[in-house]
């Protein structure tokens, strides 16, 4: 485990999908500390695929494998290969085994920095191979709901850009039939268990922006800050405690449409020799423990 931190927040980062464990803010945790019940989670990290695909069967290229719901990254060993008092970086290489389910070369480079109250997560693929490459990626931090400091108030998610994205329907986790009308109203969604009662997971293609705040409606909570992963989803488990907000670039396989990455929506096609960068930055804003 590496840890870093300042005097407002530390952070823990396993290297074992180097997935954030911990991210405590004045000496409270906000991240979901895990439960077999709900979810063992903490924030996985999604690559090559984010989402569910059809019968867990993926293609490249037409070259078939078995790849469960995000890929295998999450369960990948990562190589801490620099670490400061408020910065860690760890990497992943494509190897023998990743090309036997999924036939393409990669670095993945996933950086944590603390700074004041902001935590950036940060995470570049490269392309090392001579083929283009599909993929996706997404962020999947668990924050706890209600947040530590606003018990008993009501939480909201707000996009700041206002908007009213509709959400894809689903069926067993794909994407299936039009979209249906948007929970949010003026950019805000009142939280509440009603929110998830037809589906534990809400899932935005376009239109969410790049700014968003969780937490109660006089500022106080996290705000988000995303960079290049347009899609957005919310999961939320009955009666679990805590909300998975998660920003991808990539969503799930359509019903029927067959498992190659590149056919999903959203698929990046990295060319060769060439890298890309994705980036959540977590402004937190929480009262001091009494």
């Amino acid at each position: 485990m590496t840890r870093i931190g300042n005097e407002l927040l530390s952070v823990e980062v396993a290297t074992r999908g180097a997935e954030t464990r911990s991210i405590r803010f004045r000496g409270r945790e906000i991240l979901w500390q895990g439960d077999p019940a709900f979810w063992t989670g903490r924030a996985p990290l999604l690559f090559p695929i984010v989402g569910r695909a059809e019968n867990d069967l993926i293609a490249v290229n037409g070259r078939q494998a078995q790849m469960t719901i995000h890929g295998f990254a999450q369960h990948a060993e990562f190589t801490p290969v620099v670490q400061a008092p408020d910065f860690c970086c760890h990497e992943w290489h494509s190897s023998e085994a990743t090309r036997a389910v999924y036939p393409r070369d990669f670095r993945l480079s996933v950086a944590h920095r603390v700074s004041g109250a902001r935590l950036t997560l940060t995470a570049i693929v490269e392309n090392t191979g001579t083929e283009t490459m599909p993929f996706g990626l997404g962020f999947h931090p668990g924050f706890l709901w209600p947040l530590p400091g606003l018990e008993g108030e009501p939480h909201e998610l707000m996009l700041e850009n206002g908007a009213e994205p509709a959400a894809l329907a689903l069926a067993g986790g794909l994407i299936a039939g039009p979209e249906l009308a948007s929970p949010f109203r003026a950019g805000r969604l009142a939280l509440s268990e009603s929110v998830f009662a037809a589906d534990s997971s809400l899932v935005f293609a376009r239109g969410t922006g790049t700014e968003l705040h969780f937490g109660v409606a006089d500022g106080r909570g996290l705000r988000l800050v995303i960079e290049g992963l347009p899609n957005l989803v919310l999961w939320h488990p009955p009666q679990a405690g805590f909300l998975c907000i998660e920003p991808w670039h990539g969503l799930p396989a359509r019903c029927g449409a067959g498992p190659e990455i590149a056919a999903r929506p959203f698929t990046t096609h990295l060319a060769a020799g060439k890298q890309c960068r994705f980036s959540l930055a977590m402004e937190i804003d929480l009262p001091e423990p009494l």
